[in-house]
């Protein structure tokens, strides 16, 4: 169990919205960078055509004096007032010009924009993947596949729109509205006040919003979440729901979660229709205002046609970025509730692989990415490539602080040796090498797992799995040719004379040459081609490639008859002479030849010794046998 020193050292390293962001823009930041400048530039061009056209009206056209140093300076520039509007070409080629740069301008900012994206998105989907590898497999026993899927797809693309679009649109949001807010001032400062006097209001209740749908974002996230759980459940054991008849049962189960995650983003999109329709009421009564007070003001004398129809211009600059501002702020509620739930996975605690030694070390270098330091360094323990004693010394282990599923375990597994395990579902067969795969961590007041006198906490854990060949009970194949999955423990192009000779150690020869494309057969998702029985010879042949120190068979034979296995055990015999071998089974007939069998019985070791000298006992280990041989 962790100590509350330990949690807080856990907590500390958690990392908040802002450091998840930061974290995340690493490798990305230039290219907003870039496109902030080009936004800034963009900006200034379009504040210069509504000047251009005000002076071309009030001072060539017009008989209105008193222009500016620099449109005075501008004017001379171009031949004075005479020649400019005798060839009124200049200034409307000036403007056709600034236009084009203008265009050229936000072209490249469109482009940066979308390589930060890119190169954002990127970096969120490595670290993600990444951290998840290395999350305990408690972790997912508690976290549904669906959900952690839902978290890596549609999470991440709306922290990605949020990040890319939404940030870049409130830096040019606060650009244009500031340009266009001076340039305003400097023509009428009275009508300024009326235009700006509805910008606090859309903005108070953009926030009103926010708050208001922030909840409904979280809400709409889990259900979704719920939604891909369900599809993921029925696409992965599609054929256990068509055994059973439950397609009826999970159709309408999938369709009330989906009507009820319909309905919610109804009711959701309700209140944003509102939101957005208020917004554009408001945008509208500002700019008809702006018109109508400055046909006024223009009448009256007190601006001029030019000022007029610049402030008209830049009144619409500014509407545009202040209704855009009270969306991102609506936004900002989905793309805040996605960021808390991409932060839960990376702020999950990871395994750690290094020892515990080196984790104090690990844990100084370590930056705002948790455990990614950790996770690149080199894996420098080794236990050697030949068997050591393994022994576990008073073993108790729980799940979750309930009740206990091992019980002062006391066994020791001398070097080159086989172990049988032997005990009904649930006495605790599987949890015993999860715990010394170290798939599971046992606590520190819980006993001792050793190999060679060493303490297996103080292990690698990349040195300690490759030094242990572990079948599990529910062998999971990857997409791929019956090749590539047998040498999956090596890297590389598979060699295919060990790839056979693994087959044929695993009693998988023979099928292979049945099958049209041999070793080139592919397999399917979860090798759902394969029957229950190869894909477990599958499984046995890829740890016979491994050739690891201790080989683990976890009821690795359950699927296969009994004469092929008999053919298996004589194959392994042969060629894991010198190996440590766990052979855990609820047949007698494949643990006889083991040097030990152990027989658990609710958590605890009950019988040991061979097979014969359990048999003379007349134990649990003989009632079993006699049922099984009875028939």
């Amino acid at each position: 169990m962790q100590t509350s020193g330990k949690r807080k050292e856990n907590k500390a390293k958690e990392m908040s919205r802002s450091q998840t962001i930061a974290f995340f823009l690493r490798g990305s930041v230039r290219f907003f960078v870039i496109g902030m400048i080009l936004s800034l530039l963009v900006a200034l061009l379009d504040m210069i055509g509504p000047k251009i056209v005000q002076y071309t009206i009030d001072y060539v056209l017009g008989d209105e004096a008193g222009p500016t140093a620099i449109a005075q300076y501008a004017i001379m520039a171009c031949g004075g007032r005479e020649y400019i509007r005798a060839h009124l070409y200049i200034p409307a080629g000036i403007v056709i010009l600034i236009a084009v740069f203008s265009a050229l301008f936000r072209y490249l900012y469109r482009v940066f924009s979308s390589m930060g994206a890119e190169k954002l998105i990127c970096r969120m989907r490595d670290e993600l993947f990444a951290h998840i590898l290395r999350l305990p497999v408690s972790w997912h026993g508690r976290n549904h596949t669906g959900d952690i899927i839902q978290r890596c797809t549609s999470d991440v693309e709306t922290v990605r729109n949020f990040l890319s679009e939404q940030m870049m649109t409130l830096f040019r949001v606060g650009i244009l509205v500031g340009f266009s807010l001076f340039f305003m001032i400097s023509i009428s400062p009275s009508l300024t006040a009326m235009s700006a006097i509805f910008v606090p209001v859309i903005i108070g209740y953009s926030v009103f919003f926010h708050n208001r749908i922030a909840a409904s974002f979280l809400k709409a996230d889990e259900e979704e979440g719920k939604l891909s759980s369900i599809a993921q459940e029925n696409l992965t054991g599609v054929r256990v729901v068509r055994a059973f008849g439950r397609e009826q049962f999970e159709r309408e189960r999938f369709e009330t979660q989906n009507r009820g995650y319909t309905r919610m983003w109804i009711r959701l999109m309700a209140w944003l229709s509102a939101f957005w329709c208020s917004n554009d009421l408001i945008s509208g009564s500002q700019i008809m205002l702006v018109i109508a007070m400055g046909a006024v003001f223009c009448v009256r004398g007190r601006i001029t046609t030019g000022q007029y129809i610049a402030f008209v211009s830049y009144n619409g600059m500014l509407t545009w970025p202040v209704r855009e501002l009270g969306r991102v702020i609506s936004d900002m509620s989905k793309a805040g509730i996605s960021i808390d739930r991409i932060r839960y996975i990376m702020n999950s605690e990871p395994e750690p692989l290094r020892t515990d030694t080196d984790e104090a070390a690990d844990t100084a270098a370590t930056t705002d990415s948790g455990a990614a330091t950790a996770f690149r360094a080199p894996c420098t323990d080794s236990l050697g490539a030949a068997p050591l004693d393994i022994v576990f010394d008073h073993v108790s282990f729980s799940y979750d602080e309930g009740t206990e599923v091992l019980h002062d375990v006391n066994l020791t597994i001398p070097a080159g040796t086989t172990l049988g395990i032997l005990g009904a579902t649930g006495a605790g067969k599987s949890t015993l090498i999860h715990l010394l795969d170290r798939l599971y961590d046992l606590p520190r007041d819980n006993g001792t797992i050793t190999i060679g006198g060493r303490d297996i906490r103080s292990i690698d854990r990349r040195a300690l799995r490759k030094y242990i060949g572990l079948v599990l009970q529910e062998p999971f194949l990857l997409s791929g040719t019956l090749a590539e999955n047998i040498s999956i423990t090596k890297p590389g192009e598979p060699d295919m004379e060990a790839v056979r000779e693994a087959a044929r150690v695993a009693a998988l020869d023979e099928t292979v040459d049945r099958f049209t494309d041999g070793y080139e057969t592919y397999v399917g998702e979860r090798g759902v081609t394969l029957s229950g029985g190869q894909k477990q010879r599958t499984a046995i042949a890829q740890i016979v490639m491994a050739d690891t120190p201790v080989m683990i068979f976890d009821d690795s034979l359950s699927a296969v008859d009994t004469q092929t296995d008999a053919r298996i055990r004589h194959n392994l015999l042969e060629h894991t002479a010198g190996s440590s071998v766990i052979l855990i089974s609820h047949r007698i007939t494949t643990l006889m030849q083991a040097d030990c069998i152990a027989v658990i019985d609710h958590g605890r070791i009950v019988e040991q010794g061979s097979h014969e000298e359990l048999l003379a006992l007349g134990g649990l280990y003989r009632h079993i046998y006699d049922i099984q041989t009875s028939y």
